[in-house]
């Protein structure tokens, strides 16, 4: 048996297509059924559903095969994980944004101490540290255009898609850090017990995508 893990939302979505495109089709619909472990149209393959921060570590731990996670959960990770395929959905840019009325520049020019709120505090670390800015970092795991609202930090690193939530809350992208999409996942000893199924599924994603990362 092969385990896929999955999480609900975009990224689910997004897999769908590559999925039919490699032959499979979940079996059930997790918005209409309360199961965690869905069947699909091939008997050696099943999908669980976990949170996304968690993907890395179901599949770095043998819970899950292989699986599908954005690249700023990976990042965040410990590392270990075979990554075969850049997947090319669930896209977006991790960003630096401030509230309309804060100078990021001439704070970042004058050396200022810079708070900065975010889940994303490894990559947020290296990013300022590259361009040697100062920064306090304040982990937060939702909400994130609160914190420059409220006072709790002058900044934020976060996912940004449209922009549009940003806006809502006037704030605005100051920086952009890095594009984002979701990345395949592969646990190695799982590659080496199981590698013909996994060699062939990975190749079926890579056709599906139109080529490697």
């Amino acid at each position: 048996m092969i385990t896929l893990a999955l999480s609900k939302g975009r990224i689910y979505d997004d897999s769908l297509p590559l999925l039919h495109a490699a032959g499979v089709e979940v079996l059930e619909d997790p918005e209409k059924s309360r199961k965690l472990i869905l069947a699909t149209s091939r008997p050696d393959l099943r999908v669980v559903l976990v949170r996304a921060s968690d993907v890395p570590t179901y599949v770095q731990h043998g819970g899950a095969d292989l699986g599908v996670a954005g690249l700023d959960v990976l990042l965040e990770h410990a590392d270990g994980l075979y990554r075969p395929l850049d997947l090319k959905i669930a896209r977006c840019r991790m960003s630096v944004a401030v509230r309309e009325d804060f100078d990021y520049a001439a704070a970042v020019k004058q050396g200022s101490r810079i708070r900065v709120a975010t889940k994303y505090t490894q990559t947020a670390r290296q990013h300022f540290a590259a361009k040697g800015v100062h920064v306090d970092l304040i982990k937060l795991y939702g909400s994130m255009e609160l914190a420059p609202l409220t006072g709790l930090a002058d900044a934020i690193v976060d996912l940004v898609s449209t922009g549009s939530t940003l806006k809502a809350n006037h704030l605005v992208e100051v920086e952009r850090i890095m594009d984002i999409s979701a990345r395949l996942v592969v646990n190695p000893a799982a590659l080496k017990l199981k590698r013909e199924p996994l060699r062939a599924l990975i190749d079926a994603f890579e056709a599906a995508v139109g080529g490697p990362a």
